[in-house]
């Protein structure tokens, strides 16, 4: 059971239902079709706004526009993404809109869900990973538990082979490209 008792609204004035923060850069993911978001919910509360907050904006030492454009760029030439794109395509016609009753047609078009989502593990597994570690006092803490230690260790390295995490650290390193992001790679 989920329960919504009060709004919230950010500084801006605008509340969070039905449009949330958005984002500056998007990143594809495979569970855009699931329309399972706040703004698909036909019960979901209106937005709206009230008055802004009196507050002084952060001054970016990074060109916003630039740092969007190069991170864009990127995910247009990176297959995975591609690859989420044309099987999150194939989802959404598959789920909207009449279905065909000739089973032969059917299994094709299953057949074809399949292959895409085959498609993406297996650009992703052909990635360069991440070298995610754990902190040391996280070492520490866990070294009681061999079994809690161990799944973090599995986990961090599922964090590796992460196509959004490794694109979010090619952002961070736009962001500041003096100091950067140090990404290492296997």
């Amino acid at each position: 059971l989920k329960l919504t008792l009060q709004k919230f609204y950010r500084v801006n004035g605008g509340s969070t239902q039905l449009r949330g923060v958005v984002p500056d850069i998007i990143l594809p993911d495979q569970y855009e079709y699931l329309k399972m978001r706040e703004k698909d919910n036909p019960d979901a509360l209106a937005w709206d706004e009230i008055g802004k907050a009196a507050i002084n904006p952060a001054r970016m030492a990074y060109d916003r526009e630039s740092v969007k454009a190069a991170s864009i760029e990127r995910i247009k030439s990176n297959a995975p993404f591609n690859a989420i794109r044309e099987a999150t395509a194939k989802l959404q016609k598959s789920t909207q809109g009449e279905q065909s009753l000739n089973l032969t047609k059917y299994r094709m078009e299953q057949k074809s869900i399949r292959e895409a989502i085959r498609r993406i593990d297996t650009l992703t597994k052909s990635q360069q990973n991440l070298d995610v570690d754990l902190l040391p006092a996280d070492i520490k803490n866990l070294s009681a538990d061999a079994d809690k230690l161990e799944r973090r260790k599995q986990w961090s390295k599922s964090l590796g082979k992460d196509i959004h995490l490794q694109e979010t650290f090619r952002i961070i390193a736009d962001m500041n490209p003096v100091t950067g992001v140090v990404v290492r790679r296997d």
